[in-house]
């Protein structure tokens, strides 16, 4: 155990030192980026900034304004996030258990317990782990760890899990290893992210990683 905190440490480290600070996630309320978790899914992030962007110019960017709209109305509004008839059933789910559960009050959310609100985010219909986790770490402050493909992809190639660890288990990797600290597990994700998309590729590009330096395992070859 203390073997995995120490090589945790090490990493955030490394990937801080070469990176700096991410400044995730971009949003400048919580309601947006709420919505931004579940856009993001399954697309770009320049995509949903453009459907954000769309929202905000039709002054939809507050619960109660979204929640009025029609589905027509959304779908036209969200389009450039893709998927976008799908996303706006998502959408409505949230926007309907948000406000029969809450009345739409941002801070009456704010004052559930974060194991209660995870378990009522992920019944919503379209909502699973990474984006309930996403929404309770960079929308709510709370700290739970993110995790997705690149910090599974950079945890196997590490050492740190074996390849069929599921997201619960790389989830509590993370959270017993570290300090429960939601900007600490912000700026973590985030560096995991920017060093998954540019080095620990599907087909790794090793030579310069940050993380070259430290021991790891590939399948094939590097660039």
């Amino acid at each position: 155990m203390q073997k995995i905190r120490e090589q945790l440490r090490q990493i955030h480290g490394l990937l801080l030192e070469a990176f700096g600070p991410q400044h995730w996630w971009p949003g400048e309320t919580t309601f947006e980026i709420i919505l931004g978790a579940i856009l993001t899914q399954n697309t770009s992030w320049a995509n949903v900034e453009k459907a954000i962007a769309n929202l905000k110019a039709a002054d939809c960017l507050e619960p109660d304004k979204l929640h009025a709209l029609e589905a027509e109305a959304i779908e036209k509004l969200i389009r450039p996030a893709g998927y976008f008839r799908l996303k706006t059933k998502r959408l409505r789910n949230f926007t309907n258990w948000f406000f029969d559960a809450y009345g739409g009050d941002l801070d009456a959310l704010a004052r559930i317990e974060t194991r209660r609100l995870r378990e009522e985010l992920l019944s919503v219909s379209g909502i699973g782990p990474e984006t309930a986790d996403s929404m309770l770490l960079y929308a709510l402050n709370r700290p739970v760890f993110v995790v997705d493909t690149y910090t599974a992809r950079i945890a196997v190639r590490h050492g740190l899990i074996e390849p069929d660890i599921d997201y619960e288990q790389l989830q509590y990797l993370f959270e017993s290893n570290l300090e429960p600290d939601a900007a600490l597990f912000n700026e973590y994700h985030a560096l995991l992210v920017r060093v998954g998309k540019n080095f620990c590729k599907p087909k790794p590009k090793c030579a310069d990683c940050p993380l070259n330096a430290l021991p790891h395992t590939i399948e094939g070859e590097c660039d």
